[in-house]
């Protein structure tokens, strides 16, 4: 049995706001501290209709104030988009309100589109292939401060906030493996380069001081119910979201649809499964099957959930079976 976290986009949905998104985040997190989950992470999107979590650490200080021991943090916050002083103060604030449950995921890809990142940065010369040195800058921040040091995040400096990083190709791979991080990959969304990516990162990894051997978690999609028939019918909210996300049409989360992907061309049924690829959708069993199956095929050290449901009591029993069958 590997350890598995949650990680949660506060799905804004057809019928909610905001403000109802969030507190449904701290619920399922209350809910998932009590099923045993290790980790509870938000992420880090701007501009996006149907996702409440762009405030990342906001969130994560709504979330981590109802809870008591879940790990929280983020998954991820993306770097080009702030400075990482700034990153230091905000995550060493909650270290120091939440101290020794703070994770800091971290990623390269703005979390939105180039207009939006150009509203966010002002200017776009920040440069995703800096993300390396940022990433070294922002560990400094976290070292005890220096006599002399002329730049010290307050708070920040001293603490144990751990960092991980993230990805979704190769490229994320080598940046953990070089600087000696736990590696976080986004298979439940582009597992295209899941094998590889791990195969990269555990054949070049390099011990540091927060790590001694390499640390892999994956993400899955677990689409979970008491039975597969009402399992998929739940699935079809997120499918209908990345649908219209991908045709240039983002919106909230939609209601879920019976024989959804039926109606699709077959173009957008192939994206979608392979999209999907990496994830159970079913009964108790069914997802027992697949949970098991994903983890024997990458050997991941911890595998990070996601379930975007429509109806939050429907997410709220989902995350309750895959934490039952795991």
């Amino acid at each position: 049995m590997i350890p598995v976290s949650v990680l949660d986009l506060a799905p804004i949905t057809a019928e909610g706001g905001a403000g109802r998104a969030l507190q449904n985040s701290r619920d399922l997190a209350q809910h998932a501290e009590r099923w045993g989950f290790t980790r509870f992470w938000l992420a880090e999107h701007h501009g996006m209709p149907g996702i409440a979590s762009a405030a990342t650490a906001v969130a994560i200080c709504h979330v981590a104030g109802g809870t008591t021991s879940i790990r929280v943090g983020a998954g991820g916050i993306m770097l080009p988009n702030h400075a990482p002083l700034m990153v230091a103060e905000a995550f060493g604030t909650l270290e120091a309100l939440f101290p020794g449950r703070v994770d800091l995921g971290l990623g390269r890809a703005p979390g939105t589109d180039m207009v939006t990142a150009r509203a966010l940065r002002r200017t776009l010369h920040s440069d995703p292939d800096e993300f390396p040195k940022d990433v070294v800058e922002l560990m400094r921040y976290f070292a005890p401060a220096q006599p002399g040091q002329q730049v010290v995040a307050v708070p920040g400096a001293g603490l144990s906030v751990p960092i991980w990083i993230l990805g979704s190709s190769l490229y994320g791979a080598q940046v953990a493996a070089l600087l000696g991080l736990p590696f976080a990959f986004a298979s439940h969304f582009a597992p295209a380069d899941l094998d590889p990516a791990l195969a990269i990162y555990r054949e070049h990894f390099r011990p540091s001081p927060q790590l001694a051997r390499p640390y892999a978690m994956c993400g899955f999609n677990v689409f979970a119910a008491d039975s597969d028939d009402e399992a998929r019918f739940l699935a079809t909210s997120m499918m209908q979201a990345f649908v219209n996300l991908r045709t240039g049409r983002p919106s909230t989360l939609p209601p879920p649809v019976r024989d959804y992907d039926a109606t699709l061309p077959a173009q957008a049924r192939e994206v979608l499964a392979q999209v999907l690829s990496c994830s159970a959708v079913g009964g108790p069993d069914t997802v027992r099957r697949g949970l098991a199956a994903f983890a024997a095929r990458t050997g991941a050290d911890e595998l990070m959930l996601t379930s975007t449901m429509y109806d939050h009591a429907a997410r709220l029993r989902s995350f309750e079976i895959a934490a039952q069958v795991r």
